[in-house]
């Protein structure tokens, strides 16, 4: 009985302390219109499944993603706001600025379209009929790729955007489409969370397909000078994952009812 005891105790401290057994993770912070368009959800089980690395998602919004790499709370980040991300790189916390995929801003509406957005002979012009209709705009407020990408369309018309029509709601994309729907308000939108959402909602399309609407993501790995602890190989290893023909292949692939929320920039 000792005997048996025995080996039962040292084939218990063998699993414990073998490396075979331990679970490697990785911190990804992201985007939420990564997250809530469901594409993580396709492209990550095929990669935990194949390396044993769990990819741990923090999605919240660019700026607060760039900070938690910044800080060395996340390995990498996958992002969507270029002069956020050239300005962390040349800081020195980044390392490896990789391109992905692609997608679009949209502008979206009510359905009557009170301030004409659709008659709108450019972006400058459709920005400046909202402000001068004062027909609610639903801001995300939160320092996001997409509401860095709407202070810029702002500064592009030379408008300062306040007011009662201008509410910044300090939400995620989900949530303001649902904002903006009850309120059957204009906002801005990446074409991937409202192809994720068209369906729930009354607000549409009003404004697209300016070139300053172009919405490229980016992935960057944490400067490992900068936070020794973080873990570059395993950061490498998802980079070369999802710019590798894999993971381009399911971006290619993902869509809803048949149309892309995503556009593979690397392998095409």
């Amino acid at each position: 009985m000792k005997k048996i005891v025995y080996i039962f105790f040292c084939l218990l401290v063998t699993h414990t302390f073998n490396p075979v057994f331990a679970e490697e993770y990785l911190r990804l912070a992201t985007t939420t219109s990564t997250e809530n368009t469901g594409l993580l959800a396709v492209l990550h089980p095929p990669f935990e499944h194949k390396t044993g690395i769990k990819v741990h998602v923090i999605a919240v919004g660019t700026g607060k993603a760039l900070r938690l790499a910044q800080d060395g709370d996340v390995d990498l980040v996958l992002v969507h706001a270029p002069d956020a991300e050239i300005e962390f790189i040349e800081a020195g916390f980044g390392v490896e600025r990789q391109p992905v995929m692609h997608n679009d801003f949209i502008l979206l509406g009510p359905p009557d379209d009170p301030a004409q957005l659709r008659q709108a002979t450019s972006l400058a012009d459709a920005m400046s009929r909202i402000q001068q209709s004062g027909h609610d705009f639903i801001s995300r407020g939160d320092d996001s790729g997409t509401h860095k990408k709407e202070l810029e369309l702002w500064q592009l018309a030379a408008i300062r955007p306040e007011g009662q029509w201008y509410l910044s709601v300090g939400q995620g994309m989900e949530q303001v489409l649902q904002i903006a729907n009850e309120k059957l308000a204009y906002t801005l939108s990446d074409r991937g969370t409202w192809l994720a959402f068209k369906n729930k909602i009354e607000i549409g399309i009003v404004f697209e397909n300016a070139p300053e609407l172009e919405n490229p993501y980016h992935v960057i790995l944490v400067n490992p000078k900068r936070h020794p602890h973080t873990k570059i190989d395993l950061a490498r290893e998802y980079a070369k994952y999802i710019t590798g023909e894999e993971g381009q292949k399911f971006i290619r692939e993902f869509n809803k009812n048949g149309q892309p929320l995503f556009y593979p920039d690397v392998i095409r």
